[in-house]
């Protein structure tokens, strides 16, 4: 049996936004449903919100996201980063250029002390986000 671990955002009303945007940097296949799609609109301002939107790339990479429903709390990001890492120097360049574009770079690209290029950000909609790439820039 195979088991996953697959990242879930939570967003305030954007997450069909959030999704594409990723969908942008990442490349890839996004499936989304509303909450009207799967008859779970008890609010009607509820029902053109994402339930679930799943974000698959070539590479594997899945992310998932969905709107807060307007009578739940909402915290922006929360205590969660999340890692993007690997050898592919261009790719991984082109996606930490997209992740902060219109966010704010908390830590930028440089050589971390085991010898990677590392950075880390906050994306335009709140999430944190920290790039490992294990070839020196």
């Amino acid at each position: 049996m195979t088991m996953l671990l697959n990242p879930c955002l939570s967003f305030r009303d954007n997450a069909r936004e959030a999704m594409e945007y990723y969908r942008s940097i990442f490349g890839g296949e996004l499936e989304i449903q509303t909450f009207a799609d799967l008859h779970l609109d008890q609010d009607p301002a509820d029902a053109d919100k994402v339930v679930n939107a799943m974000l698959t790339t070539e590479r594997g990479l899945v992310l998932m996201g969905a709107d807060t429903p307007a009578a739940m709390p909402f915290t922006p990001g929360g205590s969660v980063s999340l890692s993007l890492s690997g050898d592919e120097v261009e790719e991984l360049l082109r996606e930490w250029n997209g992740l902060i574009a219109g966010g704010t770079v908390t830590m930028p690209l440089s050589t971390a002390p085991w010898g990677d290029t590392v950075g880390t950000c906050t994306d335009r909609f709140g999430i944190s986000w920290f790039v490992n790439i294990t070839e020196r820039v």
